[in-house]
């Protein structure tokens, strides 16, 4: 049996495992502490989660502010369904240092070359990055708590083979 994204039933659910799956990273790769923002119900303006990361590299320690954008669509997620938001104002607005979105499917590939120009021309220097669902899946099954709690099916199976292999 594989993970799969099916488990997650709707948008909301999928914004609270992106917020989850942030929390769960603090005390990793130098990472002091997150702050994890959900924005809350109704329009968002292209924000459905601010996190901030205070990190330190052994030298200093710093901030690093990611707004991040969740699409729990069926299909690829197009340009049309990002027109509203202007995403490198809104990284300036909420002095961000980059937008993550965050897909249940593949993003199609006029967003992946829109990001790759956002990248590669942006004069703030700002990051802009996707996930899809097999990028956010590779990064849960690694945090037994997010199983356990997102992918219930999923983690008794696998809990199953593991006391099945103790036997």
């Amino acid at each position: 049996m594989k993970i799969s994204i099916t488990e997650i039933e709707d948008w909301e659910e999928f914004e609270d495992l992106v917020a989850a799956y942030f929390r769960e990273v603090k005390n990793e790769n130098n990472i002091i502490d997150v702050k994890v923002e959900p924005s809350g119900k109704g329009s968002d303006g292209g924000r459905d989660i601010l996190v901030t990361f205070e990190v330190n590299d052994s030298i200093i320690t710093y901030t690093r502010k990611w707004v991040v954008q969740c699409k729990f669509y069926d299909k690829s997620i197009s340009k049309t369904h990002l027109a509203t938001v202007n995403i490198p104002s809104l990284i300036h607005e909420y002095g961000a240092d980059g937008y993550l979105l965050v897909c249940k499917n593949n993003p199609a590939q006029k967003v992946t070359e829109m990001f790759e120009n956002f990248r590669k021309n942006c004069c703030f220097k700002y990051s802009y990055w996707i996930w899809d669902g097999r990028d956010l899946l590779g990064r849960i099954q690694i945090k037994d708590k997010l199983l356990k709690q997102y992918f219930p099916e999923y983690y008794n199976f696998t809990k199953s083979i593991e006391k099945d292999k103790k036997i």
